[in-house]
């Protein structure tokens, strides 16, 4: 039975006051994790003043007594007191400030002057409050409101500045986290693409010899469910095994072996020739049914099918090497050889290339060229980090 709308908005209403509640939450921590880093710039800017203060009128007190010239500036202590009573006033400006904003400017900018002149105004009282407290006599001269509107200028404009490298950061990190997103979601698109077109051209391959071989036939199911399997493992992963990519390879060309025995004749590399390296998932997959699928078009001859990995330079070549039919001419590109093409760009950029060309003697030859990946998967995600930075 189907509940009552009343009832929906119900379960609903506590759903969204939790989802609020935790947005609440991220936006508060958000602030307190900007806050921090803002006061203490602010609070070494305030020392800074503060002792270039008590150094500069030191300085020019010892000047003046050589001129027989005596308590021209207040004593240290009045002007250390001071600036730690106008501590708190300035941060409370300054907050006032940067939680106004500038926009509209018209109507915003006579409301900064007036902090920053408040601010100015306060400080020589500052001072008359210091002195008291200390006990020191109140003739010495004050330093005028303008200079401390300056310094609230500065103090301010220190703040605002760093205030926008922080969202220009932020906005930089939610970039970079979307455009990884993006990235994972486009190649995980891509080998979704490739798992029915495969499923496909086996199923058919089958079909082809329940007619007459059924045992063969019940041995090939056995062995879909096999590679299936491995098929839908290699999906969900970025990366995988070069020797886990190629045991799938021979997986899916003994598949094709066994219809087409009398003329495909098959050649993948052993488990201890191989180097220890990780590359993109499914990567070879097309490459090879590319090489089934237009060797064997076009000519009744045998078929000979090559996969072979190199390693040269910390580059790792994969290819594909098989014999088509004499004078076939050059088709276009499938579906397989484009998804190739567009996982290697988002995954490696420009460090990684990939060429399908006719060689000599009738020979199609398949070739990825990518940087060699010892290091499993982490090295994976800094190449695609990499490339996606170049594209960027």
């Amino acid at each position: 039975m189907n509940a009552l709308p009343s009832e929906q908005a119900s379960a609903a209403l506590p759903l969204m006051t939790d989802r609020r509640g935790a947005a609440g939450v991220r936006q508060a921590a958000d602030a307190k994790s900007r806050l921090w880093p803002q006061l203490g710039i602010l609070s070494a800017f305030w020392a800074y003043v503060a002792l270039s203060n008590i150094l500069y009128a030191h300085n020019m007190q010892a000047s003046l007594t050589a001129l027989h010239v005596e308590d021209f500036f207040a004593p240290w202590d009045s002007r250390l007191l001071q600036h730690v009573l106008l501590y708190p006033v300035l941060i409370g400006c300054v907050w006032a400030s940067v939680r106004m904003g500038w926009q509209p400017l018209w109507r915003k900018l006579p409301i900064q002057l007036l902090c920053g002149l408040g601010f100015a105004v306060v400080a020589p009282l500052g001072m008359d409050l210091s002195q008291m407290l200390l006990g020191h006599g109140q003739d010495e001269p004050v330093p005028g409101a303008t200079n401390f509107l300056l310094t609230y200028g500065f103090g301010l404009a220190l703040i605002t500045g760093f205030a926008f490298y922080q969202r220009l950061r932020d906005s930089e990190l939610r970039s970079a986290a979307l455009e990884r997103a993006l990235t994972s979601a486009h190649l995980a698109a891509l080998r979704m693409q490739l798992s029915p077109h495969t499923l496909f051209n086996l199923l058919h391959t089958i079909r082809g010899q329940i007619a007459w071989d059924p045992i063969a036939a019940q041995s090939m199911v056995v062995q879909l469910g096999d590679l299936l399997r491995r098929l839908l493992t290699a999906g969900e992963r970025e990366f995988a095994r070069l020797a886990d990519e190629l045991q799938f390879v021979r997986l899916y060309l003994e598949l094709q072996q066994k219809r087409f025995a009398d003329r495909l004749t098959v050649s993948v590399p052993d488990h201890d020739a191989l180097a220890r390296a990780w590359v993109p998932s499914l990567i070879l997959q097309p490459l090879v049914e590319n090489a089934v699928v237009h060797g064997l078009a076009g000519h009744e001859g045998a078929v000979v099918i090559r996969v072979e990995a190199v390693v040269s330079d910390e580059t790792l070549s994969l290819r594909v090497v098989n014999t088509v039919a004499p004078g076939r001419p050059v088709g276009r590109a499938g579906i397989g050889l484009h998804n190739v093409r567009e996982r290697l760009a988002i995954q490696f950029g420009e460090r990684a290339s990939f060429s399908a060309t006719p060689g000599y003697d009738s020979v199609w030859i398949a070739e990825i060229r990518m940087p060699l990946l010892r290091d499993g998967p982490a090295a994976g995600r800094e190449s695609q980090g990499i490339a996606a930075a170049s594209w960027t």
